[in-house]
């Protein structure tokens, strides 16, 4: 094994190579990173162009300018309607209400022919007997007339009148309206200036009036960094913050680590889809907090960092598994000798007490002698120099746990997934973990590298137990793990994974890249070293995930189905290249390959319902657990230079071979083809077939057999035969039982298993049983048992008493 880092040069090396991944993966994720990057300088463009139209826009007024030294506005002359925004045509300069006098008119006459610079004719202006008229036109004519004049003619001396215009200000394209000065003060002088010539009765009198506003600062103008900033301000954070949460919870998915706010988060986000709804959600939650949410983010960064670490160790993972509330009271926790225990379950459920395992004795002789070795050396104290890993009773329970809803109490009961495991892994060797799905094989595995706490028992890698925080910390650095699902960034490379995890790993910096070069060699990635991962093949992925696990030489490798999705090529090489492995380290495999199971492994374990069901080699498991012998006997179209015609073979031939086997060892044949027989042997016969055989190859011309073939039943044969007794002995246990429908439409419950049962509604004095068929039985996908149909109605005198029980 490679001599690794540890301590600070470790760490060091290992941040390096994590900011290098992060590097490449921007940098290969060009459009999201453009965003992240360049989104800051698109809301504060948006910020500006806001400011600067709002100063356009205001910019014509003198209220928003500073002001000190008024110029002066000298007798300003009524304005054309046309002038004034959003007016509607056809338009009136001004409308008035007095038409009833002599006097009025004259005056309003004058209004418009005096008007200074433009006079205004006649029909630009529309009159009124009454000012309630004149509101009642100006009602349902909107935005045809900024203003109307109101005349009273009380007497000789004295004429009143009233202004009447809209006064909200309004701005266009940048232009800033002032209804005071553009429109009531122009209308108010030439009322006053005509009135007062009137009454003094000289049409030429001079009426000048100058104004001049107040100097004066400049008004605050909306201000779109003070008022609109905070909101783009939160956006730019929020963009950013949206995709890191996402990326951390699509690592935290794939099993992967990258913190901050957006880390605390993470943990209690499952689902990497959840993520961006939950981003935009704090988004809104800080768009109605803005005022605050910046200096409290701030001065809580720190509080948000440990959080995010505290978060994590006590909500569970993917495996169920966390720490306990008050973790981190644990002195030994901090300084790395302790504090390794682990919880599991929900924090708002209650656990129930764990069941105490039961001590089963194994029922196979080869499992009961592995046990009693590991028990005998564990007692002793003694830790073999060629065992690599040696269990030591593992117990694996499940507890039970009632879950408290708001509306209902749910309890589930304890799953025991491992019962009591004692076994030695040599050195040099490789051992196959063969089961159904639920046999235990991966909560095994996960138990060994750490992943899951045991309930009992203990393990020791290498002399190190995984009971122990600094022995697992020892374990880590000496084993290799193939996981199930492969653990790839799409945009890496197979070269830049291998150099990743040898960085991650601790092998030195100066060899990185000579290890990554020899391992894509070995498994035959050497061309495709700089093609990123997402454009591999299935079986591409899994021979770098079987490099990546080689990475360091380590002690121990695990390799959980290694060659899935491989083609049969790759399979072999790949083959190989575990086969070479073996040198110096233990393995071990769990595969659905039964012919890579028989051509790879050294010793063969079995696994159902949570037990070690029989171990072994494979000849040892075929020859004990197996059916028997499986003779197949292949004719010839020659019997005493006789030749057939055509490609029927005599059915004499094939008449005077069953009849051989039947006379011989009572048996008939399982296949019968127009050129072959096929027989299964049972084992109890092995002592007859020596003389059997050298009788049948005595006469093979009489029979007219062209070969005769011999072999053990296959591994597949042994693997379901231990599937089928554990799912029995789990039905007999559980009193489970299957549904039977009979031709008849009757449904029977029938128990797991049972092999005869009676009809009901058919029993009788002479025959108490009844009448009774015989239930077939087949294992489904997931290897349960199930009903595949059932034979015609039989006499249960025709049954053998030892097949009814």
């Amino acid at each position: 094994m490679e001599e690794l880092q540890r301590g600070f040069p470790l760490l060091l090396q290992q941040y390096k190579a994590l900011i290098l991944k992060n590097l490449l993966l921007s940098w290969r994720n060009k459009r999201s990173t453009f965003l992240q990057l360049f989104s800051s300088l698109f809301f504060l463009l948006l910020i500006f162009l806001i400011q600067q139209a709002t100063v356009s826009r205001y910019g014509s007024s003198s209220y928003f300018q500073t002001v000190t030294d008024p110029k002066p506005l000298v007798a300003p002359p009524i304005p054309a309607c046309e002038e004034k925004h959003y007016t509607r045509l056809p338009c009136f300069d001004f409308v008035w209400s007095g038409n009833d006098s002599a006097r009025i008119r004259e005056i309003v006459r004058r209004i418009r022919e005096n008007n200074p610079g433009r006079p205004i004719p006649l029909e630009k202006v529309k009159a009124f007997s009454t000012r309630n008229e004149t509101d009642d036109w100006l009602a349902s004519n909107p935005m045809y007339c900024p203003g109307a004049l109101h005349f009273i003619d009380r007497n000789a001396t004295v004429i009143s009148y009233g202004l009447q215009t809209n006064s909200t200000p309004l701005a266009k394209r940048g232009n800033f309206e002032d209804p005071t000065f553009k429109f009531q003060i122009p209308l108010q002088l030439a009322a006053e200036r005509e009135i007062a010539r009137s009454l003094i009765g000289d049409a030429s009198f001079s009426w000048v009036v100058i104004l001049k506003e107040f100097a004066h600062p400049a008004l605050e103008i909306f201000s779109a960094m003070q008022d609109s900033g905070p909101t783009f301000f939160l956006a730019i954070a929020m963009f950013s913050f949206v995709f890191q949460i996402s990326a951390l919870v699509t690592e935290k998915e794939l099993k992967l680590r990258q913190a901050g706010f957006a880390f605390m988060l993470s943990a209690f986000i499952s689902k990497s889809s959840s993520s961006t709804t939950v981003g935009f959600f704090i988004f809104i939650i800080g768009f109605f907090t803005q005022n605050y949410i910046y200096k409290w983010l701030v001065q809580t960064s720190c509080v948000w960092f440990v959080l995010a670490i505290y978060f994590d160790n006590i909500f569970p993972n993917t495996s169920g598994v966390r720490k306990s509330l008050l973790y981190f009271l644990n002195p030994w926790y901090w300084i790395g000798k302790g504090g390794n225990k682990w919880e599991e379950g929900s924090m708002c459920s209650c656990l129930s007490s764990v069941p105490p395992s039961e001590d089963i004795v194994p029922d196979d002789e080869d499992v009961q002698e592995e046990e009693s070795i590991v028990k005998q050396q564990a007692a002793e104290g003694n830790v073999n120099s060629s065992i690599a890993v040696q269990i030591r009773g593992l117990v694996k329970t499940y507890a039970g746990v009632t879950k408290i809803g708001c509306c209902k109490c749910k309890r589930t009961s304890p799953y025991h997934a491992l019962k009591g495991i004692w076994l030695n892994f040599p050195k040099d060797q490789l051992f196959c973990l063969l089961g159904p799905n639920g046999a235990g094989k991966t909560t095994a595995i996960n138990c060994l590298t750490g992943i899951t706490p045991v309930t009992g028992g203990d393990a020791l890698i290498y002399g190190n137990s995984i009971r122990s925080s600094s022995g697992m910390s020892n374990i880590r650095r000496m084993i290799g793990v193939c996981p199930q699902f492969d653990i790839l960034w799409d945009a890496l490379s197979g070269e830049e994974h291998l150099s990743l995890f040898a960085s991650i790993k601790g092998l030195a910096p100066a060899s990185v890249k000579l290890v990554a070069q020899k391992l894509l060699a070995e498994v035959k990635l050497t061309d495709d070293a700089k093609v990123r991962s997402c454009s591999y093949s299935g079986g591409m992925k899994r021979r770098l995930s079987v490099a990546i696990a080689l990475i360091g030489e380590p002690k121990l490798l695990i390799l959980d189905e290694p060659t899935t999705g491989m083609d049969p090529i790759n399979r072999r090489h790949v083959w190989d290249v575990i086969e070479s492995a073996k040198k110096g380290r233990a393995i071990i495999l769990t595969t659905h390959s039964m012919e890579e199971a028989d051509i790879l492994s050294d010793r063969i374990g079995i696994m159902a319902k949570g037990r070690l069901r029989c171990i072994g080699t494979s000849i040892r498991l075929k020859s004990r657990f197996g059916t028997g012998f499986i003779t197949n006997i292949r004719f010839s179209g020659d019997v005493y230079g006789a030749h057939d015609q055509g490609d029927t073979f005599s059915t004499a031939q094939h008449i005077a071979v069953k009849e051989f086997f039947k006379s011989h060892l009572d048996v008939l044949p399982k296949e019968e083809s127009k050129s072959f027989l096929t027989f299964v042997i049972p084992q109890e016969k092995e002592k007859l077939l020596k003389n059997f055989f050298a009788e049948l190859q005595d006469r093979e011309k009489e029979f007219g057999i062209a070969d005769i073939q011999l072999g053990l039943t296959t591994l597949e044969e042994v693997f379901l035969n231990i599937a089928k007794k554990a799912e029995l002995e789990s039905a007999a246990a559980e009193g489970t039982f299957a549904t039977l429908a009979l031709n008849s439409g009757v449904s029977v419950q029938v128990p797991i298993g049972a092999r005869f049962v009676s009809i009901p509604g058919t029993e009788s004095k002479a025959n108490p049983r009844g009448v009774m068929v015989e239930v077939y039985w087949q294992q489904d996908d997931s290897g349960a048992l199930c009903i595949s149909g059932h034979s015609e109605e039989i006499d249960p005198s025709q049954i053998a008493d030892s097949d009814l029980r």
